[in-house]
């Protein structure tokens, strides 16, 4: 077991740390830095499909056969993740335009969106920790395609943060600083989904199930939207070539530990 907790604690740095990759703002052209967030968005959406159709859902699947659990309760927790992971987002959306509807007045109320947010970021942060936990404690094969799949989406999703800290009135370096501490909470996640999760019933069918979902939410409702923007048969050739090989990778890592 000492094995398995080195892993979840190497993976759940490792995205913590990923909240630092928001300095890209600071040193790459804006036009360059355009060009890679358009590559790994679609690079991402592609390996969190794969993770969830084609590792986390059939491991649920078969943790639920193996517990005597029917599909239609694996498929309910699946959808239960969908409906988690929107109220999360919809809590720090509302907030995100409120603070645009705010952007005018104080400080102060300013600040006050940019600490809901990194609250927000936490409890996300956090559930990515129990996730790869969940991942790692089933194998450790879903374990590094499931930390391989966050860690992409993550990459994006922070620098987003990061320009959204800095807008939201703080210094470049408070953000990068927050930021971090909001993202340490995968750490805790880890932890706590190492030490907990055998003590429920069925842990691994429900959290994998679980995770399928917040990761289905991910690609498609706030992914694949962002691709949609981009127009044009050349650039819409390179979206598929980059999601297909997101779920290429996702595929060579299952059949790598086959």
């Amino acid at each position: 077991m000492a094995y398995e907790f080195g892993l979840i604690m190497l993976s759940v740095l490792i995205i913590s740390l990923i909240s630092f990759v928001g300095a890209l703002t600071m040193i790459i052209r804006q036009a360059l830095l355009n060009n890679v967030l358009f590559a790994l968005t679609a690079f991402a959406a592609g390996t969190l499909l794969g993770a969830a159709l084609l590792d986390l859902v059939p491991e649920a699947i078969t943790a639920g056969e193996a517990a005597g659990v029917e599909l239609i309760t694996v498929l309910i927790y699946v959808l239960g993740g969908i409906l988690v992971f929107y109220s999360i987002e919809r809590f720090i959306l509302w907030h995100h335009h409120h603070h645009r509807e705010l952007k005018g007045e104080s400080h102060k109320e300013v600040h006050a969106f940019t600490y809901l947010s990194l609250i927000g970021d936490g409890v996300h942060n956090f559930l990515d920790g129990t996730i790869i936990a969940a991942g790692f404690l089933t194998n450790t094969q879903l374990g590094i395609t499931t930390t391989i799949a966050i860690a992409l989406h993550e990459i994006p999703q922070e620098i987003g943060d990061f320009a959204l800290l800095v807008y939201g009135g703080l210094s470049k370096a408070k953000a990068l600083f927050y930021n971090f501490l909001s993202a340490l909470t995968a750490v805790a996640g880890g932890i706590a989904g190492y030490f907990f999760l055998n003590r429920l019933a069925h842990p691994a069918m429900f959290l994998l199930a679980f995770a399928a979902g917040g990761f289905l939410y991910i690609a498609t409702a706030d992914l694949i939207p962002e691709l949609h923007k981009e127009r044009g048969i050349v650039k819409s050739v390179a979206q598929f070539g980059c999601m297909f090989g997101g779920i290429a990778l996702i595929f060579f890592i299952i059949s790598l530990f086959e």
